[in-house]
């Protein structure tokens, strides 16, 4: 099974014969054997030559970057080996017909606001009153499949979150300051935390979608825009309740993230590398975890459940199944 490979060292990456060559500021060298690698994540100070590129672009291994403060900065993105000029042209004629697009962000929304419902009634069940919010969030669901606009059910989708967060205080064990979502740079902790966790899956979803006929940059619920893989946005919608925040909830209640994990001469801004690697090392193991999927009647793992919802997309596309977004089920 291919696998993700996180490099936090600075070095160099260069092709040996036909696979790939780390060494790092020791001139301490490492072999990634090319068969086995999924994609790479840069997060460091890296030198690469065109022969390295040409080998990722051949076996399709995207690369993506993160600079000191653990924020994403972009993608190398391999050219398409799976090209369909029938699913292209359907995607665009969905994207182009409100009432089309309208219909693939509901599903998107309706299936992230059930996984939040889902998180809370969780966490409710064990303790953790939070009854008021997930009332909130029922009522606000309703309001779904009335929305006449992308904007009206952003608008939606926005309360339902800031509803949703409002109950973190009360799931999160730590004391923790967070009154709202900020991005832009993040202003505490909990934002640093959130703005990291969700670029991952962000990028976990490209990485699935790079495997199918899809085209990353034409989407339903964010706009498309240049320079960015808006359909990665729209389908981690689905996935950040399930694996993001409850890997953000465990990491902090068990302490494996304290405020020691950031460097707060920064306002908290920067993840220190030790915090960084905890992170990624618990959300592989989070993705590798298999799952008996009830339609499938097989054993599936996270990360299969992202490409299965890029094939579910890819069907109602083409007119074969409605898309019906994941929902938890268990």
């Amino acid at each position: 099974m291919k696998r993700s490979y996180y490099i936090y060292n600075n070095g160099s990456l260069r092709r040996k014969d036909n696979t790939i060559t780390f060494t790092n500021e020791y001139d301490e060298k490492k072999d990634l054997p090319i068969e086995r690698v999924g994609d790479i994540y840069v997060m460091s100070e890296m030198s690469f030559n065109s022969s390295l590129i040409n080998i990722l672009a051949q076996n399709g291994i995207p690369v993506h970057f993160f600079n000191y403060y653990s924020f994403y900065t972009g993608s190398f993105y391999p050219r398409e080996q799976l090209v369909s000029g029938n699913l292209l042209v359907h995607q665009v004629d969905h994207y182009s017909d409100s009432e089309k697009r309208l219909k693939i962000a509901k599903a998107f929304v309706e299936g992230a606001s059930y996984n939040i419902y889902r998180n809370l009634r969780y966490y409710n069940g064990r303790g953790k009153n939070v009854q008021v919010h997930m009332d909130l969030i029922e009522d606000l669901r309703w309001q779904i499949p009335r929305a006449q606009s992308i904007q009206e059910l952003m608008g939606y989708e926005g309360n339902i979150r800031k509803t949703y967060y409002n109950a973190w205080p009360t799931i999160i064990d730590q004391e923790i300051e967070f009154e709202k979502r900020v991005k832009n740079p993040p202003d505490n902790m909990i934002n640093t935390l959130i703005s990291f966790v969700n670029t991952l899956i962000y990028t976990k979803v490209l990485g699935e979608i790079y495997q199918t006929q899809l085209n990353p940059t034409i989407s339903y619920l964010h706009e498309p825009g240049d320079r960015r893989f808006s359909l990665s946005l729209d389908l981690a919608e689905i996935f950040k309740p399930i694996l993001g925040d409850r890997l953000i909830f465990s990491l902090l209640n068990r302490n494996q993230i304290t405020q020691k994990s950031f460097t707060k001469g920064l306002n908290y801004l920067h993840l220190t590398k030790e915090a960084s690697k905890t992170i990624v090392a618990e959300l592989d193991a989070k993705m590798q975890t298999t799952i008996k999927h009830k339609d499938l009647n097989k054993t599936v793992s996270y990360q299969y459940l992202m490409k299965l919802e890029c094939y579910k997309l890819v069907k109602h596309l083409l007119g074969e199944k409605e898309y019906e977004p994941f929902k938890i089920w268990w």
